[in-house]
């Protein structure tokens, strides 16, 4: 690396130092190691000395800007590269271009020097009415026409006076809109005081519906949530919306505009009488609203929209990994159903380890209505293959299911069957990927759904590893969102979540062995292929005979897989193989030359007895110590929580069972900037809006409930005609029924508008379908309902 290469690099760390809150040797010490080709979860868990303990979320927050800044740096170099070309490159402007610290900034210091096609400006440039402009500028004592009478050329193309002052304007109107700390001054200004408008286009009313909360709508760019900015963006897309952005609040107040007065003052303009002011004030107007407001706009929509997405992708990753952390029923044989009506529930069981023990396909529903048959046909498969689990689809049909399943229960209590409702959120996308064609050859389509809802029961990271997280559905407007920056995030999420829980290399798929740390799909192919060939790894050692697996990427998946009742116990474990001559020496110390690893493991007193500043030394430190301890205490202890399921309340099955005032168990199923959707069995999740969350004030739903947890809610009002239902987290609550519905929620009601602390929100939305006609999937099934989209 050069000088000013490594100056750069320097420049970069010391800037995220400083935004993290770390030391800038802790930010250079895990460039290298990811420059190095080490992963995220790799440097977060096997290398805290070098990097002074930074976790994963620091380590996802330095990537991103990591590759902010060097992208900054890159576009840096080629605005200096191009300005110096020009030959307009000196010292200050060099200083201004090198001092920029957002992309924001450099492109506004490079606006005047941006290869542009030819303009009104450099037209009238080339016309020699430059000093006409400066003149006027300068000195507004000269009358603008007499001074034009000069420039009048009929061989330029001035044909007259008021040409001249045309040609003048032009030149003093690019110069207003390309002065780089004017249009940052004024675009902060614009951002913190203006606001995004929304008018409904002409006879777009009925076409538009779904949009009708933002006919005639206004709200502050700092006020507004990701999701209505997305929104809205969707609606003008649609051609049902016209957006404004307005610099600020219509006033009453005449004359010029605080931020003309701006552009007036950076300038020197001012009305004193003189014969030039007036032309200087129409010119300063001129700018204003044909080139600096529309400059602006442009900007501030652009920035609206990525914070809008950065939320929703926020969002979206948090609701991911809520789901793909959630609790696994585990080792336990499993019933899969896949609910429907004329095409019948489809019947998976798999056994323990996820094979598939039998198939079937049953018409308990409308119109076949072969409920007994149904019965006799789930129990023998239940009773010939030792199911403990039945796992119920919440999709079309999936409450009369979970009746079914409740009646094979209440029939045959031997079986012992406990039913829980599972998100078929993906299922279909699995059904229909190349990976399950592979995986579940010569099976219906139509059945392998039922298998991967079993299996999403017995272990939802494993199985849902299999499905592009976008199709999982646990995300709003995502197909509005940037592809690039989702798939980074969501990619990001699957891949901490699969090396935070650990992978049994012997059991594990492709799609989850190729999101361990170091292994590529094609590794994990390979891996798989040894498997089959030679048998279960007995050893981590093992993984080094596989084709492609050299040193590189063993170091970094190594300590994330796990071997089961294989040679060596720490083979188990978190504990990294370069780490075992460290866990053997932890060993002596505890049990003696003689002991055991597997005599320790577990030994929660023992270790307990031990000083972990006893171990370190110029290898390993005090963090990988305590990591070591720590694992042999729990060795390959799973971060997920303990299964449990939730009690849906007898005889409440549809939303006509509901009353204000009912106390019910239901599942968290997403969680949004307004609120959180709650499954409570009745085909439409209920909306705890986020005023309702905690007596105290709540910035982040997720702070309260996520994904998958199990609450107790009080209904709070039911209206069954929009199919909305208002839950509360705070069972105290008095519950205050609607009067009478009416065709248009109130406008503190709607649940697309996250109150300021006291509004109350209503809303629903359907269970989760498995597709949705925007491609939105569960998230956007729920804002369907709750009125945000059709």
């Amino acid at each position: 690396m050069t000088a000013a290469g490594a100056s750069t690099e320097d420049r970069i760390a010391g800037r995220i130092a400083e935004e993290l809150g770390v030391r800038e040797r802790q930010v250079k010490a895990a460039v290298d190691l990811l420059d190095g080709g080490a992963t995220v979860p790799f440097v977060a868990r096997y290398r805290k000395e070098a990097t002074g303990a930074l976790d994963d979320a620091q380590l996802r927050s330095l990537e991103e800007r990591l590759r902010y800044l060097r992208e900054l740096e890159d576009r840096r170099t080629a605005v200096l590269d191009s300005v110096r070309a020009q030959g307009k490159l000196d010292g200050a402007l060099q200083a201004q271009i090198l001092a920029a610290d957002s992309k924001a900034r450099l492109e506004d210091i490079y606006l005047p020097f941006k290869p542009k096609r030819r303009t009104k400006a450099q037209i009238a440039r080339e016309a020699g009415l430059e000093p006409l402009a400066d003149g006027l500028l300068g000195d507004p004592s000269v009358e603008p026409l007499a001074a034009a009478a000069a420039f009048v050329s009929a061989e330029r193309g001035v044909a007259d006076g008021a040409a001249a002052l045309e040609g003048a304007r032009a030149i003093l109107t690019e110069r207003f809109g390309e002065d780089a700390d004017l249009i940052g001054e004024l675009r902060e200004r614009m951002w913190t005081r203006g606001r995004l408008a929304a008018k409904v286009r002409d006879g777009k009313e009925e076409a538009g519906a779904k949009f009708a909360d933002y006919f005639d709508f206004a709200e502050p760019f700092t006020e507004l949530p990701s999701h209505r900015v997305l929104a809205m963006l969707r609606g003008e897309k649609e051609e049902v919306l016209d957006l404004v952005l307005e610099p600020e609040e219509p006033s009453e107040a005449t004359g010029p505009t605080a931020y003309e007065q701006a552009i007036a003052r950076r300038f020197g303009i001012a009305q004193r009488g003189r014969p030039a002011d007036k032309w200087l004030g129409d010119t300063v107007r001129w700018a204003w609203r044909t080139r600096v407001l529309v400059h602006l706009g442009i900007d501030l929509r652009l920035r609206l929209r990525q914070a809008a997405e950065d939320e929703a992708v926020r969002v979206f990753a948090a609701n991911l990994r809520d789901l793909l952390l959630a609790a696994p029923a585990g080792t336990r044989a499993t019933m899969g159903l896949d609910p429907g009506f004329r095409t019948g529930v489809k019947v998976a069981v798999v056994d323990a380890t996820g094979k598939v023990a039998a198939t079937e396909t049953v018409y308990p529903h409308v119109p076949q209505q072969k409920w007994d048959a149904s019965l006799a046909t789930l129990a023998r498969l239940a009773r010939e293959h030792g199911v403990e689990l039945v796992a119920i689809g919440n999709g079309t049909a999936s409450r009369e299911t979970d009746r079914l399943a409740a009646d094979l229960i209440t029939r045959h209590p031997e079986l012992g069957l406990t039913k829980v409702m599972v998100s078929e959120a993906g299922a279909s996308v699995y059904s229909a990927s190349a990976y399950a064609s592979q995986e579940l050859p010569g099976m219906d389509v139509s059945l392998r759904g039922a298998v991967s809802i079993a299996r999403r029961l017995q272990d939802p990271l494993a199985e849902l590893v299999k499905i592009d997280p976008k199709s999982i559905g646990v995300g709003q407007y995502q197909h509005d969102l940037s592809e690039v920056k989702l798939s980074r995030s969501l990619d990001a999420v699957v891949e901490d979540c699969v090396n935070g829980v650990g992978v049994d290399v012997n059991t594990a798929s492709v799609p989850l062995l190729a999101r361990v740390s170091g292994i590529s799909t094609g590794l994990a192919e390979n891996i798989v292929a040894h498997r089959d060939t030679n048998g279960p790894f007995r050893s981590r050692r093992g993984l080094k005979d596989v084709s492609r697996l050299g040193p590189k990427a063993f170091e970094q998946c190594a300590g994330f897989l796990r071997i089961r009742g294989g040679d060596q116990p720490l083979d188990a474990s978190g504990v990294h193989p370069e780490a075992y001559p460290l866990a053997q020496a932890i060993v002596r110390a505890a049990v003696g030359d003689k002991g055991e690893v597997a005599a320790l493991m577990g030994d929660t007193a023992k270790l307990r007895s031990l000083r972990p500043e006893n171990f370190v030394d110029d290898t390993f430190g005090l963090p990988t110590v305590t990591d070591i301890l720590r694992e042999l205490e729990n060795p390959g202890r799973d971060p997920r929580p303990e299964f449990k399921t939730a009690t849906f309340k007898e005889g409440v099955e549809k939303i006509g069972d509901l009353a204000p005032g009912m106390l019910l168990e239901g599942v968290v199923t997403n969680v949004a900037a307004f609120g959180a959707f709650v499954d409570i069995g009745v085909h439409q999740d209920g909306l705890v809006h986020v005023s309702a969350m905690s007596r105290t004030f709540v910035k982040d739903p997720r702070d309260v409930v996520k994904p998958g947890d199990i609450v107790r809610v009080k209904v709070m009002d039911v209206d069954i005609p929009r199919k909305r239902i208002s839950l509360t987290l705070r069972l105290d609550d008095e519950a205050t029924p609607s009067a009478k519905p009416t065709g248009k929620p109130a406008r503190g009601d709607r649940p697309d508008r996250p109150g300021r602390g006291d509004r109350p929100g209503r809303g629903a939305a359907p269970r989760p379908r498995r597709e949705s006609d925007d491609g939105g999937g569960a998230m956007a099934d729920a804002l369907r309902r709750a009125g945000l989209l059709k």
